[in-house]
């Protein structure tokens, strides 16, 4: 029972390591490994290259797929180079797997030792990261140590041998067993580098470990497709090509395994080299035969997997994919991207004001209530979307980041609550009171307007990019706002003394809508701030009017 267990923690031993590598690099390089598999992918060489780079560096290939799919899902990537990608997913960690069963027991203390030292006294910095993943890889090396060790004694066991006994060689249920250690272990490469391990350790002969090596493959397939099942239809899709070149390639190596292992029997290897060997040459020639097929095969996804007709129900967040979550860079960049749209809502609904006032549009049609539900929604989204993500572990800068996306959307939430105020009022002025600005009056609250969808847009610039000149240019804009309205403030005061009918009708609308636009034009300015805050000292000059400030 001892030695059982003993077994089964160096296997959880392995697996943690593996997390610990996977989410320590993408921390740190998160970021650059999503820029180099979304951008300049068209061709499919190139993508499968990254592919199989990306999976080497994050030492699986589920961590691939979850970027692969969340690109898809997201739009920046098409479906026929992310299955090139996931092909060279599949080498990436065949090598990954030849890699780590080389003689590295001297590697192991060494990568401990020193990864605990980087990463406790640096734990927030790039260093304390980069200490994490080598904590990751020691545990990966210790953790086969250990599991040559245990099984050492399980191979006298009678019990296990007849547990074994029942795997015969038949390659389907061989194939079965093997997929369901990859979904349970949560890694193919886990699976696979046991599988050598209990087959060099004579529990298992070389037919059944050839066959579980194959199953772990199409159990990461099924891992991936099972992963997506919360994302949307493209996402899914690229986990459902991946998913059908496995079985594929499951159905193709049938035929020509009984000689295969017979040939690979008689050679003068040990049998973890032959299993790991077999690995490595099945996932490349299975990649390189079907890497061709990638467009067919986008469209048989496309045509299994279907999308779906979005229903006229509130909107649904496009980027917020969980399985980032455990990555902070890439969880920030689709809260970013989802923050954006609440900001093109706004936008859309800034534009329907300026046709209420113009008396072109009725006062809060359908879709501009719609609208606002959207916001409300996308922003109920973001908000407990961000407060999964755990803290804790976000460097200093990624925590800056944090705030300011909490900050935007907050602030766009209420710029949405503001403007639906605005526009019942100019409904209720008039639908109930039947006035009409003056058309002086009008055109000041147009050309207010124009100034506000400008600051907006000026704003969300500042927030996607961090420029501080641009952000230096956004408060110089406030301030010119707020001389602006005091401006238009002041002329509506000489209408009322020139007894201007229209004026005296509407004065208490007019100003109060000034009054709004002015709050609403913090709102969009306030990215700003932290940009210049953490840039530079002394920036914040250019804004030294509060707020609140009154106008006459």
């Amino acid at each position: 029972m001892l030695t059982l267990l003993n077994l089964l923690s160096a296997v959880a031993l392995l697996i943690w390591g593996t997390h610990i590598v996977r989410t320590g690099i993408l921390r740190v390089y998160g970021s650059s490994l999503r820029r180099l598999l979304s951008h300049n992918m068209s061709k499919r060489p190139l993508a499968f290259i990254a592919g199989i780079l990306v999976t080497a560096v994050v030492q699986s290939s589920n961590a691939t797929a979850m970027l692969t799919t969340s690109f898809v899902g997201q739009g920046l990537m098409t479906l026929t180079p992310a299955l090139a990608i996931m092909l060279g997913a599949d080498v990436g960690t065949a090598l990954m797997s030849r890699v780590l069963t080389l003689d590295l027991s001297w590697l192991s203390p060494l990568l401990i030792f020193l990864g605990v030292i980087f990463f406790l006294s640096r734990k927030q910095t790039r260093v304390g990261q980069m200490g994490r993943v080598g904590i990751g890889l020691g545990l990966i090396v210790l953790a086969l140590q250990l599991i040559v060790e245990a099984a050492a004694p399980i191979t006298h066991a009678q019990g296990v041998k007849v547990l074994f006994a029942s795997l015969t060689g038949d390659i389907l249920l061989d194939a079965l067993v093997g997929a369901m250690f990859a979904m349970i272990s949560y890694s193919s490469l886990a699976a696979v580098l046991l599988t050598a391990t209990l087959a060099e350790a004579g529990v298992i002969s070389l037919p059944v470990a050839i066959g579980l090596v194959i199953g772990a493959n199409v159990g990461s397939g099924l891992l991936a497709f099972i992963s997506t099942s919360m994302q949307n239809t493209a996402g899914r899709q690229v986990a459902l090509g991946s998913l059908l070149y496995k079985l594929i390639g499951l159905v193709l190596i049938i035929p020509v395994l009984d000689p295969l292992v017979h040939w690979m029997d008689g050679l003068d290897f040990n049998v973890q080299g032959l299993v790991i060997g077999f690995h490595l040459l099945y996932n490349t020639l299975r990649c390189l035969i079907m890497l061709p097929t990638v467009g067919p095969m986008s469209r048989l996804c496309t045509w299994l997997l279907p999308e779906r007709e979005e229903t006229n129900g509130l909107a649904r967040p496009r980027h917020l994919d969980l399985s980032a979550l455990d990555t902070p860079s890439l969880a920030l960049a689709n809260a970013v991207r989802e923050t954006l749209r609440i900001g093109d809502l706004i936008d859309s609904m800034l534009g329907a004001m300026l046709n209420v006032l113009r008396g072109t549009q009725t006062a809060m049609t359908q879709e501009m209530r719609r609208q606002s539900d959207d916001v409300e929604a996308l922003y109920s989204a973001i908000k407990l979307y961000l407060a999964q993500m755990p803290r804790e572990d976000l460097s200093d800068q990624d925590s800056r980041r944090w705030a300011e996306i909490i900050e935007l959307a907050i602030n766009l939430k209420l710029a949405s609550d503001l403007i639906e105020r605005m526009l019942r009022k100019v409904q209720q002025q008039k639908t109930s009171q039947r006035r009409q600005f003056s058309e002086v009056g009008l055109e000041e609250l147009a050309g207010l307007h124009t100034q506000l969808m400008s600051n907006l847009r000026l704003g969300l610039s500042v927030f996607l990019s961090g420029d501080p000149e641009s952000a230096r240019q956004l408060l110089r804009e406030k301030r010119r706002f707020r001389a602006q309205e005091r401006r238009l403030a002041h002329a509506h005061v000489s209408r009322l003394q020139r007894k201007v009918v229209q004026s005296i009708e509407t004065s208490s609308l007019h100003l109060e809508l000034i009054a709004d636009m002015k709050r609403l034009n913090s709102l969009f300015c306030g990215s700003a701030y932290v940009v210049l805050e953490t840039s530079e000292t002394g920036a914040l000059e250019f804004d030294s009017v509060p707020d609140n400030a009154h106008s006459p």
